[in-house]
């Protein structure tokens, strides 16, 4: 029997049957008669086309990787599914379908998200003239001499390749050199022309930007549409699960959920050193789908780079080889444009600007850098310590009014232009401060989800206390417990904060170190240790406090 869709996963409803057959076909090889530097290439032997397909286009995203890693198959059922392809053939989607390791309408629905490759350079929506102009920039300053290298670093199918160097050679940019192996026309050499480097250099004067072809907006936005955090049904054992290792009640749980899955802000408020930031990772990473980020997108002749490797963590990245690379999760082919990454999650603290949240402007290189917010599509953007940042919560607020609100963000170019974005992502603000202090009502109404994360209770800080002796491997006797309890509440006048055993437990182990001696509990390092949790208040201001009582 078919498995069945796995619990916290939904998909759009939109794909149809055709798509599948579309999107896992192998790239196509250049045809009969293709002419490359003057020398006619002539039908492609059975060789040579296993060494295209599966040498080059080797840097496309697949299939089986894709399918394992948001858990709808397991590397036994692509095993399996590998090995009735090769006794019967036919495409790996369609075995595992057969072998029963996944349902049809799931497959196609998960293809369906997957950026199709383009058949030819229309299809990118990109000039065909932008298109050699950045093929020609990563060659010269890459030094890239084989058809292999340039697939590789432009990140489009080696058709498209193809057809760009043939019109590189028509002009007289660059000139062939042969090749390595007269059976593989992927390792064919090319070196720049003399007019072939002035045109470079003219080239990246115009246009900085070195790196993957980019895609369009229309292209990203659909993209971004596809990917929303609310396709993916968050379940409480998966919120709990990443929890592990924290010390929370339940009933923060039962409250993130709803917020995670409706896509609506939160707030996350309460006293300083109670868990709020560590709250915000964990819901950042119970996420286990995969959406597909490009490395930029170009609008109206304008490169805005999106692809940051500090905050897109790649699902898999091998790098291509000189010789043929065997994978068995290795099948169907996509989009090499766009990474398949984990929901990307960004945190912002109290250096969070204004022009922070707008596109960066590169006045030499001539291309955008994109905000951190628009990095954090399809995932969480976290703002932390929200009211220490150097520009007025007021206006922070502001400027996220609309998106908040209608789930669109306006960016502006340089050149006045203002486009549209979807804002599709999770945002987290977090906060030790009052929020009636930090907004108004109306900006408190546009956040339906306020969770206060408060001081632990008295079980869950002695279970903490007791997790925090265990990693250093102290003993933690019940009247020591309570010992430190009344010291902190009673003597020092301290609410109980989630990060004080820790705090205490470390600074006990490190007395004991300094002198000599194994980890224990002993009386004066403990007050020590409380001591340090926060400044004696000096006799002036005890003196001043007390006059001021007076009056």
């Amino acid at each position: 029997m078919p498995a069945a869709r796995r619990p916290g996963h939904s998909f759009p409803s939109r794909a149809r049957g055709p798509q599948l057959a579309q999107v896992e076909r192998q790239a196509p090889v250049p045809a009969t008669g293709k002419r490359l530097d003057g020398i006619r290439l002539g039908r492609i032997t059975g060789g040579q086309r296993r060494s295209c397909e599966e040498d080059v286009i080797g840097v496309g995203m697949r299939l089986g990787d894709l399918l394992v890693r948001v858990g709808l198959v397991t590397e036994q059922d692509v095993t399996k599914a590998l090995a009735r392809q090769t006794e019967f053939g036919g495409r790996l989607g369609e075995n595992l379908v057969v072998t029963g390791a996944i349902q049809r309408e799931v497959l196609e629905a998960f293809i369906h998200r997957i950026p199709s490759e383009p058949a030819n350079i229309a299809a990118t929506g990109i000039d065909e003239s932008e298109l050699l102009s950045l093929l020609m920039k990563l060659i010269y300053s890459g030094r890239l001499e084989s058809t292999r290298q340039f697939v590789d670093a432009i990140k489009l199918p080696y058709v498209i390749v193809l057809d760009l160097i043939q019109m590189a050679v028509d002009r007289q940019l660059v000139r062939t050199l042969g090749a390595r192996d007269p059976d593989s026309l992927v390792d064919m050499r090319y070196v720049l022309t003399e007019e072939g480097r002035r045109w470079t250099v003219d080239a990246l004067e115009r246009v900085g930007y070195v790196g993957p072809a980019p895609v369009t907006l229309d292209q990203f936005t659909e993209q971004v549409s596809l990917q929303k955090p609310t396709n993916e049904i968050i379940s409480f054992d998966r919120i709990r699960e990443s929890f592990r290792g924290l010390t929370f009640d339940d009933s923060i749980v039962e409250q993130c959920g709803p917020a995670v899955n409706s896509g609506r802000a939160m707030l996350l408020y309460g006293p300083p050193g109670n868990g709020k930031s560590s709250v915000a990772h964990c819901l950042g990473s119970v996420f286990s789908d995969v959406i597909y980020v490009p490395y930029a997108f170009s609008i109206d002749g304008q490169i805005i780079r999106v692809h940051d490797p500090s905050v897109h963590v790649p699902i898999s990245s091998e790098p291509v080889s000189d010789q043929p690379t065997h994978s068995f999760l290795r099948n169907e082919q996509y989009d090499a444009r766009w990474m398949p990454c984990r929901r990307p999650f960004v945190l912002t603290g109290g250096e969070l600007t204004l022009e922070m949240l707008d596109l960066r402007y590169d006045a030499d290189g001539h291309f955008y850098e994109a905000p951190m917010h628009l990095k954090a599509l399809g995932g969480c953007f976290v703002i932390d310590d929200f009211g220490r940042q150097l520009v007025s919560p007021t206006n922070l607020l502001n400027r996220w009014i609309v998106p908040l609100e209608s789930r669109v963000d306006y960016l502006k170019l340089h050149t006045g232009k203002t486009f549209s974005i979807p804002f599709e992502e999770l945002i987290i603000f977090s906060t030790n401060l009052d929020p009636e202090d930090l907004m108004d009502t109306a900006f408190l109404r546009r956040l339906p989800y306020k969770i206060e994360v408060g001081a632990p209770s008295p079980e869950n800080y002695w279970n903490i206390f007791k997790n925090e002796c265990d990693r250093r491997g102290l003993q933690l006797p019940r009247e020591v417990f309570e010992s430190i309890v009344l010291k902190i509440t009673e003597e020092k006048g301290l609410e109980l904060a989630a990060y004080h055993p820790r705090f205490i437990v470390d600074q006990v182990a490190a007395t004991c170190r300094f002198m000599g001696q194994p980890p224990h509990f002993e009386a004066r390092f403990i007050e020590y240790a409380i001591n340090n949790l926060r400044v004696k208040p000096s006799k002036a201001g005890a003196k001043t406090a007390s006059t001021a009582a007076k009056v």
